[in-house]
């Protein structure tokens, strides 16, 4: 029996919560609140709360919380930020458009995030921030880097875009460094009904400044104290992701237990794919699932045939990016993350995902490989 699987169900997410979102929207239409007021302010508290940070500051988009953290620890030309290769294009791209200089580095080829040791060895006197990723769900390995980053007085910003719930050591993501950047773009574990995001940090100081980035440098209304942008989040957003927190630790709870089941299938058919690996000390979210799989375009192109859906998390690494040629990095530069360009594929993981949904998707690509 044909069964379709699309890599994430936006529809089966919303029919349980459909009433509960209408009258959130309701709520701001009839506000007529927008910008900021009572759904922003309560949204903050609340993932304030959740992530165990004393500020949580509502922002437009997670490239936009990633820019506005630069800006807010005043990183610019001159300056270099060490990212890894292998991410969404937004964790370079916010370092070109402060004027700073991206330094990129390898990944692990066990878990795609940041490898430490080879981000030590990219330190220098100009590195002003690092950007540890927490790629897929899964926390990047943070204290080998933490304790560099100290002593040298360079920044950390956790990009955990993908990870709001991950934690590491027991402890959040976007806790640990400076500044932690989230995404609330559809398709994340926590997802509004467009573009959002999200700053924590635990420095008053910091807090105050991106409040200030996020509005024009404004405080009160039309006195600037420094250059910032519209960062802000619309209150429709935070009115939707307000219905949706409560459910987020249950969803990423079915994440997991998804994760697991494919592992069995996985097991069972005796398949020559790599499983995600989970690292000790971490809670991994699954945003995304991603094996490493022989002949990877080829099983794609398979499983779409099969009307299974997949995507490919990243094709292209930031060094052979074209826009990036100026950085001078060829191609055999990074080698670890160019193998996971040409071998990962992520494979639907969503918390509505049934049994016989993982099964049709194991099924495939069994008979891909048979």
């Amino acid at each position: 029996m044909f069964v379709s699987v699309p890599l994430l169900d936006l529809q089966a997410h919303y029919a349980p919560l459909r009433q509960s979102l209408l009258e959130a929207v309701t709520r701001v239409c009839d506000s007529q609140r927008f910008i900021g007021g009572p759904e922003v302010e309560g949204l903050e508290r609340e993932l304030s709360a959740y992530l165990n940070t004393p500020h949580a500051i509502g922002m437009s988009s997670g490239t936009d919380a990633l820019v506005a953290a630069l800006m807010a620890l005043q990183i610019g030309p001159g300056d270099e930020v060490i990212t890894p290769t292998y991410s969404f294009f937004a964790t370079a791209g916010a370092v070109v458009r402060v004027g700073a200089r991206p330094v990129l580095v390898d990944v692990e080829a066990d878990t795609f995030n940041l490898d430490p040791q080879a981000t030590l060895a990219a330190i220098t006197p100009a590195t002003k921030a690092i950007i540890p990723v927490h790629l897929f769900g899964q926390a990047a390995e943070l204290a080998p880097i933490l304790a560099a980053a100290g002593p040298r007085q360079i920044a950390v910003i956790e990009d955990a875009a993908q990870a709001i719930g991950a934690a590491y050591r027991g402890r959040a993501v976007g806790s640990w460094g400076a500044i932690g950047c989230f995404s609330f773009f559809p398709s994340k574990n926590l997802g509004g009904f467009g573009d959002g995001g999200l700053v924590t940090s635990t420095s008053d100081d910091l807090a105050r400044r991106l409040r200030l980035i996020r509005n024009h440098g404004m405080e009160p209304k039309y006195y600037h104290h420094l250059v910032g942008a519209n960062f802000r989040i619309d209150a429709l957003q935070a009115a939707v992701l307000r219905v949706k927190l409560p459910y987020l630790s249950g969803w990423s709870d079915a994440r997991r237990t998804n994760a697991t089941r494919y592992r069995a299938l996985f097991a069972d058919a005796g398949l020559p794919v790599t499983m995600p690996v989970e690292a000790p000390d971490r809670t991994h979210i699954y945003n995304q699932f991603v094996i490493r799989a022989p002949e990877r375009d080829r099983l794609r192109a398979h499983l779409d045939a099969a009307g299974i859906g997949t995507e490919v998390y990243y094709p292209v690494p930031f060094h052979l990016q074209a826009c990036f040629a100026g950085l001078g990095y060829k191609a055999g530069a990074f080698p670890v993350a160019e193998a996971a360009a040409r071998q990962s594929l992520a494979l639907p993981i969503y918390p509505e995902l049934t049994e016989a949904q993982q099964a049709a998707v194991v099924g495939a690509i069994r008979g891909f490989y048979s």
